[in-house]
């Protein structure tokens, strides 16, 4: 049986792991076993460059940890060497752990938290296929002009077809030949 100091370091472990993974929007779990040392370096380097966290953490701690935070379904997850790669951007940590687990062969994703619910590796991945905010705010400006810029571009080859076609003028208001006669107020009885 464990020591009171042991078991009292352990809680505080844990303990700080809640506190700070409170503040995470999402979590990637990955195995990183047979990295390299610098394709391990090259990993930390672009998550740190992201504001992503990346921590080895026991798996029981891991279980304790997320079972104090309320999120269920991982149990499969903390099988085995898991490292977990965490942010405040929802979409970072998944990008950047994807993009190198498809790179590197030996390191595969187990599955993930999204805001607050576990995700499974198909779900981490899909995460991961959305693109950055500036691209999005980018879709969305064009999906919002493309309507008007398809109508402008319409009007203007319509106006080019008239006139090869021998030009249709604009309808002329004519001028009446005569001015009308003043037309006298009815006399009052």
């Amino acid at each position: 049986m464990p020591s009171e100091k042991i078991l009292a370091a352990k809680k505080q472990v844990v303990a700080d792991l809640v506190a700070e993974f409170k503040e995470a929007k999402s979590f990637v779990f990955v195995s990183t076993r047979g990295l390299t040392v610098a394709q391990d370096t090259e990993l930390r380097n672009e998550l740190r460059k992201n504001n992503v966290k990346f921590k080895v953490v026991k798996n029981t701690t891991l279980r304790l940890v997320f079972k104090e935070l309320g999120i269920e379904g991982l149990d499969d997850t903390f099988v085995g060497p898991t490292t977990v790669a965490y942010s405040n951007d929802i979409v970072a940590p998944a990008k950047i752990v994807c993009k190198f687990a498809d790179q590197i062969e030996v390191m595969e994703v187990k599955s993930g938290i999204i805001d607050g619910k576990a995700a499974s590796k198909d779900e981490v991945v899909a995460l991961s296929k959305v693109p950055d905010v500036t691209t999005l705010y980018s879709q969305v400006v064009y999906g919002m002009l493309f309507p008007m810029t398809k109508l402008a571009m319409l009007v203007k080859a319509v106006a080019e077809k008239a006139q090869e076609e021998g030009g249709v003028a604009a309808p002329a208001t004519e001028a009446p030949a005569e001015a009308p006669a003043e037309v006298e107020a009815p006399a009052e009885a």
